[in-house]
């Protein structure tokens, strides 16, 4: 089927911040409120795209709103192509450099551009990318911050609720016998058949990483998430060949040049992009064929509802991450049914807002 031919008319974006139901403690900070910026994309034709993106402070989405009206500005009139789209405001931004916030308005942009494209066709998101819908295996990474080993033993067992069968626990304490305590007593708590994914949050050096890395081989952990700094990929690979339980980085590659850098440097076993940094559904895209050339699994990293759809589309597809930050002001969350996500088959990526919510939970 022909692509709908859309003209851009507008970008539009409101910000909303929405209480966590669990608060998201990592070796860095304790996040309980999730600061979002809900992107619409406009076309002269009617048909409107959604989005959303993870701000991380309250401040960060009103100069992530001003970047979109000037991306906005210099693509209105143009025809929707999302790839083509990307390479012009590439070339526009290219002396300040496609990153940070810059990155986070192009590549919003861009999922509802696809968004746009795939109602007007009348398809599901991943049926428009050339797949068809299908559950996702997805893992609850909600709350499982840094606490005492029975509180965070709890929570775990919550996060099991609506069918989960694998949960992210975060790791980085003071001590590897807090590291430690928290993953037995998770592991105890949870049936033998629970996934448990950990994550440092790049909280280690290299060799501190390889040591505690080495002491949980044995301890039933599915992978072992960005150890040490995101972009040492030459440290990645050490670990990775050092220990036997997977390594797993990728939700900092900015865009998909740092996955092939960090694929050629041998510097992990699996590959999780996150949407928005990765270049949108365009930049997923380019990183599912670079996985798919390799040969190595890839997850995602957030935005669930959308990342489920290019999944479904994605050759070596894995895990999803599920977050239900969004849930409060969309019309229907997504679903986990027997442990899997289930890709929406309504036209589009699933996306629609509840307006009297965005009034709610709006910033001033």
């Amino acid at each position: 089927m022909p692509s709908p031919a859309l003209t851009v008319r507008a970008v539009r974006s409101v910000a909303v911040k929405l209480p966590m139901t669990y608060a998201l403690g990592t070796s860095a900070a304790t996040v309980r409120d999730a600061p979002l910026l809900l992107v619409d994309l406009e076309t002269e034709e009617g048909a409107v795209g959604h989005a959303w993106q993870f701000c991380y402070t309250p401040a960060a989405a009103a100069a992530i709103a001003h970047m979109l009206e000037d991306a906005a500005g210099a693509i209105r009139g143009d025809a929707l192509a999302p790839d083509q789209l990307w390479d012009k405001l590439a070339k526009r931004y290219r002396l300040i450099g496609v990153q940070g916030i810059v990155r986070m308005a192009m590549a919003m942009m861009d999922v509802a551009g696809w968004d746009a494209l795939a109602v007007a066709a009348g398809q599901p998101l991943a049926t428009y990318l050339g797949a068809a819908p299908r559950p996702v295996p997805a893992y609850n990474s909600c709350g499982l911050g840094l606490m005492a080993p029975a509180a965070v033993a709890d929570e775990a067992d919550k996060l099991l609720a609506g069918g989960f069968r694998a949960v992210k626990l975060r790791l980085g304490y003071a001590t590897f016998a807090e590291d430690l305590a928290a993953v037995r007593g998770v592991r105890r708590r949870l049936p033998d058949n629970i996934s448990i994914m950990t994550d440092y949050n790049q909280a280690l050096g290299v060799d501190e990483a390889v040591t505690r890395g080495r002491a949980l081989d044995g301890e039933g952990v599915y992978w072992i998430e960005e150890p040490i700094r995101h972009d040492d990929y030459a440290g990645c690979a050490k670990i990775a060949a050092a220990i036997d339980t997977p390594v797993q980085i990728g939700e900092n590659f900015s865009q998909v040049y740092a996955m092939e850098t960090a694929l050629a440097a041998g510097a992990c076993d699996y590959v999780m992009p996150d949407l928005e940094r990765i270049g949108g559904v365009t930049g997923w895209q380019r990183a599912a064929r670079l996985a798919q050339t390799a040969g190595i699994k890839m997850s995602s990293h957030l935005y669930p509802e959308v990342s489920a759809h290019l999944l479904a589309a994605t050759p070596t597809a894995h895990w999803l991450e599920y977050v239900d930050w969004i849930n409060a002001v969309v019309e229907q969350p997504l679903r986990i049914v027997d442990g899997h996500a289930l890709v929406a088959d309504r036209p589009g990526n699933g996306l629609t807002w509840n307006e009297a919510a965005v009034r709610r939970f709006r910033m001033a």
